[in-house]
């Protein structure tokens, strides 16, 4: 069995679009979480900048996560989000889970 893929995404809405962005992922947050090898995918604004949104996601393993980016609810979101925020796309960065010993 494969590892999980567990990952944050960041980006930061332009000026006077947070709201917007805060709804469009809102909506497309429930979209993911239907799919079936999403295991969670929470997001979140930060407290010292609410145009910036970090989004934390978990997959059951690599092909599931490559099954959500390949889906066309994926395409269609991150092409209304593109022109909403500052960076080229959102920021990943992947994680490896701490284990106890």
């Amino acid at each position: 069995m494969s590892e999980q893929v567990a990952l944050y995404a960041e980006f930061t809405a332009v000026p006077g679009a947070a709201d917007t962005v805060a709804g469009l992922i809102g909506d497309y947050a429930d979209v993911v979480r239907a799919e079936p090898g999403n295991q969670v995918f929470e997001v979140y604004r930060r407290r010292e900048d609410d145009h910036r949104f970090v989004v934390f996601e978990v997959y059951r393993d690599q092909a599931a996560f490559e099954e959500h980016l390949g889906g066309e609810a994926g395409r269609a979101f991150n092409a209304r989000l593109q022109p909403l925020i500052v960076e080229p796309h959102s920021v990943l960065s992947f994680l490896t889970p701490v284990r106890r010993t």
